[in-house]
């Protein structure tokens, strides 16, 4: 192989003594369009020169030129791949699938002629589906999020390209609570009711397999769900008693007692059993101000404190 006459940079030329028929040497090649898949070994065949006569003799000088020309070499009538350990063919790195280079064929007493050979770099899957950012995401959803409304999306990324099928992890601990209705989205539907008081953090996996490889390479995420506090409790009289029924538990207000005196003025303020009067609003997350009014009794007028 030598490269000291070709006149362009980036050249890989090699100069051939073959039996031509005088003046069809260059002639008888032509553009090349061809393939090659990425990650292919250094060697790799790329494309066969056609021949260029049989009779006569004379001399040939062929070249490759052009930014794409590294990726080539000559070896004598086959272009074949020149890549090594430190720089492979790989078709996401390239700018652009299709390499593009020049042939350029001089010949004993005639202009050189240039041609040109057109390689697409074929995809192979060799990337797997990934998620962008932490390897735990999180999301925040009010608990008053309406059951089936799309609560949030888990989006990965596949660099060969590659059609993406999620799926919720059964097996992770609170999968009841979504469902995915499309599986090509990551929109992921909330499956039933949340209740801050009860659960503030949830935890599901979800999967996003290759639907169109043999592979069928998967990549998982651990989404974690806080819930947040909505306005959805009424205010509690402490000490409140819980009582469950049909799975709900609800507080029951305790009865204040005092004793007054007939007759008697109460010069400061009653002392009630089992306990000052006092409330708290029910969702504890937003601690709501609490205002107490006297409603009209038998025995009492009606005020606001």
């Amino acid at each position: 192989m030598a490269s000291p006459s070709c006149p362009a940079l980036l050249a890989t030329c090699l100069a051939l003594q073959l039996a031509t028929a005088r003046g069809d040497g260059c002639s008888g090649f032509g553009n090349l369009f061809t393939e090659i898949t990425e990650n292919s070994a250094h060697g790799s065949l790329v494309a066969r020169l056609p021949p260029a006569g049989d009779t006569g003799s004379g001399g040939l000088q062929l070249c490759l030129t052009g930014a794409d020309a590294t990726w080539f070499y000559l070896d004598g009538r086959s272009v074949r791949l020149n890549v090594s350990a430190g720089r492979a063919l790989d078709r996401e790195e390239l700018e652009s699938p299709v390499l593009m280079v020049a042939l350029t064929c001089a010949e004993d007493g005639f202009s050189p002629v240039e041609y040109r050979i057109i390689v697409q770099v074929l995809n192979e899957n060799d990337n797997r589906p990934h998620f962008q950012g932490a390897t735990v995401l999180t999301h925040n959803i009010s608990e008053l999020a309406a059951v089936h409304s799309v609560v949030f999306s888990a989006q990965a990324e596949d660099a060969d390209g590659d059609t993406l099928m999620y799926v919720i992890d059964t097996a992770s601990p609170d999968a009841r609570f979504f469902r995915i209705d499309l599986p090509n989205s990551g929109k992921v539907v909330l499956a039933r009711a949340l209740d801050f008081e009860s659960r503030q953090q949830l935890e599901v996996v979800v999967t996003a397999v290759e639907m169109n490889t043999k592979e069928r390479f998967n990549a998982s995420a651990r989404v974690r769900v806080n819930v947040l506090d909505g306005d959805d409790q009424y205010p509690q009289f402490l000490p409140c008693t819980p009582r469950t029924h049909q799975g709900l538990t609800v507080c029951t207000s305790p009865v204040y007692t005092a004793n007054v005196t007939e007759g008697q003025l109460q010069g400061g303020p009653l002392s009630f059993s089992p306990g000052s009067v006092y409330a708290e609003d029910g969702d504890r997350g937003l601690r709501a101000a609490i205002t107490y009014s006297l409603l009209a009794g038998r025995d009492g007028d009606t005020g606001t404190r």
